[in-house]
């Protein structure tokens, strides 16, 4: 059973009305070092309940929020102390920028019950979370986020039905009036839509040994309710990949046997869409890191079998899951610079739930080798509980042979166990100077701050949907959907890099050959717009090799960068991002189905320098080839612009690099 577990409201409203009738209501207020967003929270009725303004425009009118525990008594608002003009300086490896400092307001409120709250407000959003000053069963969490009757929602909905909590958190998103919203159980980040640039963007950060937020929409009350995946009492496994699921659950969604913090509700105020993919409050608000030096963490593009089903043409053996086939890829990651190779499923027997055996058709160690001796490393996939269950003895036996790092997948659940599986493993791997990719994952939380092994996630619809999806999931649309919102949380896994491209009308699910939609430009330009420090070249070594100049394009694009723009767009239209690496900058952009022209303005350059632009572009034929493209060069300086077309689900990217 899914879902929280809800305390008989009639008799709780009852109760608390007759404890509190006739005393004096609490009120505190905290507002953002630059007074324009502002927080309220009351108790009045013997509940709490957060209201929240930017200027003068309501986000949130009185909301619900608290902690259901054991035996607690009602929360009353007691010592309250604030803090201004808290500064912080983040270092961030891996991140989309290498550091950035944030300021804000802190508000701690002790709520007389075992419980406080710590209030956060800085000028692009605020955030909350609650404690516990002992061990305690949580029953459940309120957040009942009331909303203006004139918004619009971006809701991505569970695409589970019977166990809506039981998926693997890829979806497209749905846009529409709060009053029309539908019920189905939504995953975050999730965004609401005042109209005129400002949105309020919910999620979550620091989501250790907690379960997952969903929100659910009430179309006549107006309002985003938090659900909560209750903890699980009773497991069984799916035979093909022996894999955990949850058959029973308890009454409760948490337990602790400690004081402790709880994560933080995050909750982003933007003005504009440009400051979306670029609001860092769920990295800022995670735990700092806890696994000391990271120099021994490599990012870097990845040459991956699954996307092509091992498509390989022109050799001389069967391609598949054998030792031939992956020093094939080997050989192709080195030729282009490329620093890993992914071993997806088949080098264990799924079946088996051991990944501590490889099948004969693999040697491993001789690949290993071979990868080393060709500055190749080498990346596992495996199940999630299956790594977790053989956790010390796999992170040790495969650290000891030089494999680099796992691509863990199908966890496909955020409740209390799965998050706490997520944390252990990280922390073994780190042990062992291993790097993950969390593949099959939630949303991130900022775990990526704690545990920087971790290069990736996916929790995102990503180009693996090509090989099965229809054209109605709208893939040119999503891609200029989700940076904006599930960038936010963190870093995507969306394996990009098709080589077959399609328009509009031509396009089909292919399994054994897929092919994107859009063009061959806006496959490109996916390396630039993506957060993505551990990213793949989704397509066949064979398809590659026959469009060599788009090879070395991409191949040259960085994974990590010093800092980041969104230099334009808008959510749901087009985005164009600026990214810098050392003197070096890298520009892409994105449009959905609708032909467009975007201007680029060049005045973020330092004054007074040249730079040479190598521009891949969609030719003059992608509305109907979408492979055409073009490369040209040309120089710009601060004071340059250019006026770049896009075709139908096309895109562009440039690099530019300073002349001396």
């Amino acid at each position: 059973m899914f879902g929280t577990m809800k305390i008989n409201l009639i008799v709780a409203v009852a109760a608390v009305a007759l404890i509190f009738t006739g005393m004096h209501a609490a009120e505190r207020t905290i507002s953002s070092p630059d007074g324009k967003l502002c927080a309220t929270l009351s108790d009045e009725g013997g509940g709490l309940a957060l209201s929240l303004r930017y200027a003068d425009k309501v986000l949130l009118n009185p909301s619900p929020v608290g902690l259901e525990t054991d035996g607690a008594k009602p929360p009353r608002i007691g010592k309250t102390s604030v803090r201004k003009n808290v500064s912080e300086t983040v270092v961030a490896p891996f991140y989309r920028q290498n550091s950035f400092s944030v300021t804000y307001n802190r508000m701690n409120v002790n709520l007389k019950n075992g419980q406080s709250m710590e209030l956060r407000v800085f000028n692009d959003g605020m955030a909350y979370r609650f404690a516990l000053d002992g061990a305690a069963c949580i029953t459940d969490e309120t957040a009942d986020y009331n909303l203006p009757a004139d918004v619009r929602l971006y809701l991505s909905h569970s695409t589970n039905d019977k166990e809506p909590m039981a998926m693997a958190f890829q979806n497209t998103y749905s846009c529409t009036p709060v009053g029309s919203a539908s019920p189905q159980l939504a995953f975050l980040p999730a965004c609401v839509d005042y109209s005129d640039g400002l949105k309020l963007t919910i999620t979550e950060s620091d989501l250790e040994a907690y379960p997952g937020m969903f929100l659910q929409a009430d179309s006549v009350a107006g309002r985003l309710s938090a659900v909560f995946a209750a903890y699980p009492k009773a497991y069984d496994r799916y035979p093909w990949r022996k894999q955990l699921y949850v058959t029973e659950r308890e009454n409760f969604i948490a337990r602790t046997d400690a004081p402790r913090t709880l994560p933080w509700r995050v909750l982003a105020v933007t003005t504009d869409d440009r400051q979306l993919p670029v609001n860092n409050l769920v990295y800022a608000l995670a735990r700092p890191n806890a696994i000391g030096q990271t120099d021994w963490i490599r990012p870097g593009k990845v040459a991956w079998d699954w996307w092509n089903d091992w498509g390989l043409r022109g050799v001389d053996f069967k391609a598949g899951i054998n030792t031939e086939t992956y020093r094939h890829f080997i050989d192709f990651a080195a030729e282009n610079g490329l620093e890993y190779v992914v071993l997806d499923e088949g080098w264990y027997d799924p079946r088996s739930g051991d990944m501590l055996t490889v099948i004969p058709e693999i040697d491993l160690p001789g690949l290993v080798a071979y990868g080393k001796e060709r500055g190749v490393d080498l990346v596992l996939w495996t199940v999630f509980n299956v790594l977790d269950e053989q956790l010390v003895e796999a992170c040790r036996r495969y650290a000891d042979m030089g494999i680099a790092g796992f691509k863990v997948d199908f966890l496909d659940r955020d409740d209390q166990q799965a998050v706490e599986m997520a944390y252990r493993i990280a922390r073994e791997a780190a042990a062992n100077h291993l790097i993950l990719d969390y593949h099959g994952y939630f949303k991130p939380t900022g775990i990526n701050r704690t545990y920087p092994n971790i290069l990736n996630f996916e929790g995102v619809f990503g180009m693996e949907e090509v090989r099965w999806t229809d054209l109605e999931k709208n893939m040119p649309l999503y891609d200029v959907t989700f940076p904006y919102l599930r960038m936010m949380a963190g870093p995507v896994d969306f394996t990009p890099g098709a080589m077959r491209n399609a328009a509009k009308n031509a396009w089909k699910a292919i399994y054994t050959e897929p092919m994107s939609m859009g063009t061959r430009a806006h496959q490109v330009a996916l390396y630039v717009v993506h957060d993505s420090p551990f990213t793949m070249l989704a397509d066949s070594p064979s398809n590659y090799r026959d469009n060599r100049p788009t090879l070395e394009f991409i191949s040259s694009i960085p994974t990590v960068f010093d800092e980041t723009r969104i230099l334009s767009g808008t959510m749901g239209e087009s985005i164009v991002t600026a990214r810098r690496a050392g003197s070096r900058w890298y520009i892409g952009g994105l449009t959905n189905w609708d032909e467009r022209t975007v201007p680029v303005s060049f005045d973020f350059l330092p004054a007074g320098v040249t730079f040479e632009v190598e521009l891949f572009a969609d030719g003059p034929n992608a509305n109907r080839i979408a492979s055409d493209h073009k490369l040209t060069k040309t120089r710009v300086n601060s004071t340059s612009r250019m006026d770049v077309p896009m075709a139908s689900g096309g895109g562009f990217a440039m690099k530019l690099r300073p002349t001396l």
